[in-house]
């Protein structure tokens, strides 16, 4: 099979299918029996009575539940159900969407190592393999809080990381996040776009991530691939993340595309990840091969994608040990960020951690879990009446809205850039003489900026 080189008229996507296939035949099951992947995990991808029965006895769905809820959720099929329907606190996790955005700085060294690194394209295989980690994280079945218009999550002592997250917008939901050390600086707008198809959901990344690399000024741009939630209400619900993750050297033009393989019966395929590091002139550079549940590896390779004579395939991340028998599957780095361990110095009162609703479920109190969910809801909507009185409009503490909409494969996207206040705000904390001894758990959580609701 001819080269991406000799695919040119054809387009780069036809190069990278070609380049896949290739990479799919010829290398792919000497990859697989080096890394030992021949071994697959029985699935059966449409679920089943066995899988339904065991999800029931984890405690998450009766039988009489799952009946009712599927009665309620058949008008929706077809519909986009991100905010539009209220759903039972029995099926969350404790954590918010916006805490969520944080896991992804789980690995963060491997953008240290990118920024550090003087070779282009090893600078994409770090960035690309610390995209790819966060997948072990997201594969979780339990659906975290929609987080209130407002409301903030911070996150300090990892990595020399400052990170803020906002709730920008309620309609549409949309959340922006910017993290910073002194290697890199990562901004993302999100606006999460679904489609509820009966027993699946899936999940479209309309959003724009952009890392910027500070030692040369690079700036990369992730597009990263849908999610499918498969057996929702009846069977083992499970995740999986068909397609292609890109990533460019927007001052280049070079690339990764790395291919997500679909989940095939008896989990063939499933986790794997495939593809190449490619140069402008879509000439294939590095090849990199892994599973996003366990490891990346990489390895230099010629214009045919074949591995270079004389060298290895060397591992560039491994996912790190995790609890046994979390009821959450939560990894270590998922209970940091629900604890104070990684909080700042006078965390803001709009903090996720402080959601009553969120910290009840991570107690294991269903019910005031749900009692305080539909508390934080009407409270939301009271403030929402509150300002549209006033004839004001919601405008975001750290983040400002900005003239331009991007395309993305799934709509287009209106983007926030961070404003630079919370920098400003957090230097000002850190810096004052003045001992807070206030427990922070008694801080009522407080996102509201047209009345105090968070009492009423």
């Amino acid at each position: 099979m001819g080269s991406p080189k000799k695919n040119q008229n054809k387009g780069f996507f036809a190069a990278m299918t070609s380049g896949i296939s290739m990479f799919g035949n010829a290398i792919h099951r000497s990859v697989n029996g080096l890394l030992g992947y021949e071994g697959l995990e029985v699935i059966n991808p449409e679920g089943g009575k066995e899988d339904a029965e065991e999800e029931a006895h984890k405690g998450r769905w009766r039988q009489e539940d799952r009946d009712s809820y599927w009665k309620m959720m058949q008008k929706y099929i077809g519909s986009d159900v991100t905010s539009m329907v209220t759903l039972p606190v029995l099926i969350f996790e404790p954590m918010t969407m916006i805490q969520k955005m944080a896991e992804l700085m789980e690995y963060s060294h491997l953008l240290d190592k990118a920024d550090e690194c003087e070779d282009p394209y090893m600078r994409l295989v770090y960035a690309t393999s610390w995209a790819i980690s966060v997948y072990y994280a997201y594969q979780r079945t339990w659906k975290p809080f929609n987080p209130i218009l407002g409301e903030t999550y911070e996150l300090t002592n990892h990595g020399g990381i400052t990170f803020i997250s906002e709730q920008v917008s309620h309609h549409p939901p949309m959340s922006a996040g910017h993290a910073e050390n002194e290697h890199f600086a990562y901004d993302v707008t999100s606006k999460l776009k679904t489609k509820f198809l009966g027993n699946s959901l899936d999940v479209y990344p309309v959003g724009r991530t952009r890392v910027t690399l500070k030692r040369d000024g690079v700036v990369l741009d992730l597009v990263p691939p849908p999610t499918k939630v498969n057996n929702l209400i009846f069977g083992r619900t499970w995740v999986d993340s068909p397609g292609e993750m890109i990533m460019t050297n927007l001052a280049t033009g070079d690339k990764a595309v790395l291919y997500f393989q679909p989940c095939g019966w008896f989990g063939a395929g499933r986790y794997e990840v495939d593809g190449y590091v490619y140069n402008a002139a879509e000439e294939p550079k590095i090849l990199m091969t892994g599973k996003w549940n366990e490891s990346m590896s990489y390895q230099p390779c010629d214009m045919e994608g074949e591995p270079l004579p004389g060298t290895e395939l060397k591992e560039v991340w491994h996912v790190a040990p995790v609890p046994e028998n979390d009821k959450f599957q939560y990894t270590y780095f998922a209970h940091k960020l629900n604890s104070l361990e990684t909080a700042p110095k006078k965390l803001l009162a709009s903090d996720s951690r402080l959601r009553p609703d969120r910290y009840a479920l991570e107690k294991g109190d269903i019910s005031k879990a749900g009692a305080e969910k539909s508390s934080l809801e009407e409270r939301q909507r009271a403030e929402k009446r509150n300002r549209e009185a006033q004839g004001h409009n919601f405008a975001p503490r750290w983040f400002d809205l900005t003239d331009e909409v991007t395309p993305t494969p799934w709509g287009d996207l209106e983007v926030y850039q961070y404003n630079g206040k919370y920098s400003e705000h957090r230097a000002a904390v850190d810096s004052s003489d003045s001992i807070d001894e206030t427990d922070v758990r008694s801080v009522d959580f407080n996102p509201w900026q047209y009345g105090n609701l968070s009492t009423e």
